[in-house]
This record gives C-alpha cells, structure tokens and sequence, in this order.
C-alpha cells in the first residue's frame, strides 16, 4: 500500500532545540575562551555562525508546522518533550541576540527584545496549558527552570549587549525563582524516585545556578557570583557521582537537556576566571569543562538530528501534527 511522504514540516518535534540551545552556549563559552591566552580565538565564531544557521532551518521548519495549524502549539505544550522543547526555542533566541552582539548590535538589540516578547507570550501559554490540562502535568518539574527562570539567559544577552540595568534587573527575580522550583524538585526527589526515562532532565537545575553566577559576575556582584558557582558545582558533583543512575534508560531525545547546562557551567567558570578570588584556578577548571562540553554537546546534538532526520523523533516526542 503506497504511504504518502510526509510534507516538510509536518511534525517537526521541539525536542530538536535543546541541542541547538546547548550548541549556542557553547559557541558563546569559546568566544568567552577566547580571552585566555592560547585558546583558539576563532573557534567560538566558527561555532556561532554555524549553530545560527541550524537554528534558523530549525525555526523555519518548526515555523511551517504552525502556519499550517497554529494549535499545534497548544499540542506540544501539553507534554514534556514539547515543553521543554519550545521553552529551548525560546532561549535560543536570546542566545542569537548574544551571539549577534559584537557584529550587529541594532539587530541584535531588536532580536533581544523580540526574545522577551516571546517569552512572555509562552508563559501564559505554558500557564493556560498547567491550568486547564490534567493535575499531574502541574507537577514540578526540571523544565520549569526554561520556562520560569529563563529569562536569566535574556540577562546574558543584555550583558553581551552592554545593558548591565537590564540584567542586574532580572537577576533577583529570576533567582528568587530558581530557588523555590529548586526547593520544589528536592522535595518532590526526597518524596519519590525518578523514572529513568525521565532522570536526564535533572541536569537542567545546573543550567539556572551557573546562568545566575553568570550574570551575578557581569554587573559586579561577585559574592552572588561566588555562591551560585558553588551551588553549581555542587550540582555537577551531585549528578556525576550519580551518573549510572542518571542515564540508566540509555540513549533518549531527553539527552538534549545535558547539552546546555553543561555549557552554561564552563561560561561561568571561565567568568569567573576574570574575577577577583582564585581567578587562575577557575580560568583551568572552565577549559576542562569547556573541552569536555565540546566532547558531549555536538555529538548529542548530532544524535538528536540524525534521529529527526530519520522521522523517529517526532512520534517518540509525542509532538503534535499540522
């Protein structure tokens, strides 16, 4: 029986832009490496340019979907893969705002608040969606740091872009934030276990500690800066001394949440590597984490690519169809 091919776009999965999110953060981490004496200065723009390209493609077939059915957004908000998904798509915006910063700062402005205003639109879309779906969908979970605290990553392009007011503005809100969804996930962790399946998402709480350390050294606040670095690391120890544990269900499109927060930790290191305590010792621990972040980030990615581009990654997301 002839099966019709399915029309570019059909049902492009979200799950395609957590990598793209962790490839920009890492493109940005070499670009901040790029200060140090030896690193290669060019890497970081080479990285930049090329993950800016997929995003792009990634977008436009993610774009082609709701322009066939715009309730489709709605669909992919209603599960985890679909949230996390577009909270990634979302983020990823600031980070081309950032990356845009050094080379076109008008577009790059325009881009950073064309950011804020789509965020802001997906947290009422995430919200209706907690409010109106089912009452185990409101559970805490991980993916609340996108959707929430994200706009922690808006600071980090308004830092990139010389908006410190901007930034230092978001900081304490958002950290506010972290705090309680991080308190919420402890006790949820304390109360039950993780199902395996769902374990890799716990690598997304390092992302918000290592972002506000971030940006706590961009306007100056190094005491801030200092604590949520230890937070951070304590969290990278937490998850590596459970390694096993946290990839035990094998290989998953949810692998994609490694891919930021391993880059977000190896940017505050080496910002932290430009700060006034133990600056030498933070500039070698941020290159160790950056080479073993540009180890595991690309070939995720790849793995995630490949998959979409085999069409198995929108039926095992549960992504919807235009």
């Amino acid at each position: 029986m002839f099966t019709p091919r399915p029309r570019f776009g059909e049902q492009t999965p979200p799950a395609i832009f957590p990598p793209v999110l962790g490839l920009f953060g890492l493109g940005l981490a070499w670009r901040r490496a790029a200060d140090v004496p030896g690193a290669p200065a060019f890497l970081g723009e080479m990285v930049l340019g090329a993950v800016t390209l997929l995003f792009l493609f990634c977008a436009f077939a993610y774009g082609r979907k709701v322009a066939r059915r715009a309730g489709v957004v709605a669909e992919d908000l209603r599960v985890l893969p679909g949230r996390a998904g577009l909270s990634a798509l979302v983020l990823s915006v600031y980070l081309s705002a950032a990356a845009l910063a050094p080379l076109a700062r008008p577009l790059a402005e325009g881009v950073l608040w064309a950011g804020f205003a789509l965020h802001a639109g997906l947290v009422v879309l995430v919200v209706r969606a907690l409010l109106t779906g089912p009452a185990e969908a409101r559970t805490v979970t991980p993916v609340w740091h996108l959707q929430f605290v994200g706009f922690i990553v808006g600071a980090v392009a308004a830092l990139a872009l010389g908006r410190v007011g901007v930034a230092a503005a978001i900081l304490p809100v958002t950290a506010g934030l972290a705090v309680l969804i991080w308190g919420a996930s402890l006790v949820q962790l304390i109360r039950r276990d993780v199902p395996a399946p769902l374990r890799p998402l716990l690598a997304i709480h390092v992302a918000p500690a290592s972002l506000l350390g971030t940006v706590a050294a961009g306007v100056g606040n190094w005491t801030l800066a200092y604590v949520f670095a230890a937070l951070a690391l304590g969290l990278v120890v937490a998850l590596l001394a459970r390694l096993r544990w946290l990839i035990a269900a094998g290989f998953s499109p949810l692998w994609g949440a490694f891919t930021f927060p391993l880059a977000a930790f190896a940017g505050m290191l080496l910002a932290l590597g430009q700060g006034p305590v133990a600056a030498p010792v933070f500039a070698v621990a941020g290159g160790v984490a950056l080479v073993a972040a540009s180890l595991a980030v690309p070939a995720i990615a790849v793995k995630v690519m490949q998959a979409w581009a085999r069409g198995g990654l929108g039926p095992k997301t549960n992504a919807a169809r235009a």
